[in-house]
């Protein structure tokens, strides 16, 4: 036992703390890319850069997409895998177990393939979608029209990772006890009484767990965006795609191209956020569930 301990302690060191440790005393460095420059210790002066008036409306916009994205992302999220999870929990439908399957599949197909799929349907030029518009005389950019580009993002974003919400859901219900249940019904609980006083309250430590892994996901997801938007879309710009472009992508135009120093400082910004809003959301949801 001390021999495991010692070794998840030893891997956790050396593959989670070091690294942020680093990234944070980088944070104050002008560390770039190319090998020749010298690195200089600049203090303050990359969140000085953040902050400052010269780049605070792209920030301020990718921080307000950062958190819309979160928000209705983890929500609708919950909201819909606690629906699929109830329904495939009941033991009279017939190929439960295959319907689990396809609402599973979407999280083993990855990144790539999701976006390749969803850009497929999006296509502007005779995909599905756009041929359905045009049965109304209507058409989209889709991924293009920046009014709506982020809310598509966080659709395929939903259909990609539900998946793994149910399966959490689905193990909170059958951990249920079926006496509860017995009397409900002998107290002539209805349906939505029965999941109002006796499902949910059982279920808190799941929507709990299934609340943390939703926001964190999110406010550190930024593939699918790179990939269905592109990198430099106002409108699906992120938190965590900003410093993945600072880092290896690069600003043309900019005196900041490819500033790991100012790329880790972003981190940083970020990881504050998401420590912030999940310590919170945990105080909330661990409140309710010992009410």
């Amino acid at each position: 036992m001390r021999a495991t301990f010692g070794t998840g302690l030893t891997v956790l060191t050396v593959f989670a703390f070091v690294p942020a440790i680093a990234v944070f005393f980088v944070s104050f460095t002008d560390l770039r890319q190319a090998i020749y420059l010298p690195t200089k210790w600049v203090g303050l002066q990359n969140y000085i850069d953040y902050f400052g008036a010269g780049h605070r409306a792209d920030n301020l916009n990718a921080l307000k997409n950062t958190l819309v994205f979160a928000s209705v992302s983890t929500i609708v999220q919950i909201t819909l895998a606690l629906g699929i999870a109830i329904l495939l929990n009941n033991q009279r439908l017939r190929g439960r177990n295959l319907y689990r399957a396809v609402v599973f599949m979407p999280t083993v197909l990855g990144v790539t393939v999701t976006a390749l799929i969803w850009s497929l349907m999006f296509n502007t030029s005779g995909g599905p979608a756009q041929r359905f518009l045009s049965i109304f005389g209507k058409n989209s950019a889709f991924f293009g029209d920046q009014s709506i580009a982020l809310y598509l993002v966080i659709f395929v974003q939903v259909w990609m990772v539900c998946g793994v919400s149910v399966i959490i859901f689905l193990s909170g219900l059958q951990a249920i006890p079926q006496e509860l249940y017995e009397v409900a019904g002998i107290d002539g609980a209805s349906g939505w009484q029965t999941l109002r006083w006796v499902t949910m309250p059982m279920l808190a430590p799941s929507v709990t767990a299934n609340v943390l892994l939703g926001i964190v996901n999110a406010m550190q997801s930024y593939q699918l965006t790179y990939v269905l938007t592109g990198p430099d879309k106002k409108g699906t710009q992120v938190l965590s795609l900003q410093v993945y472009m600072q880092a290896f992508g690069g600003r043309s135009g900019t005196t900041l191209s490819q500033s790991q120093g100012y790329a880790a400082a972003i981190s940083m910004v970020q990881f504050v956020l998401v420590g912030v809003i999940t310590l919170v959301t945990l105080w909330y949801l661990r409140r309710r569930e010992q009410k």
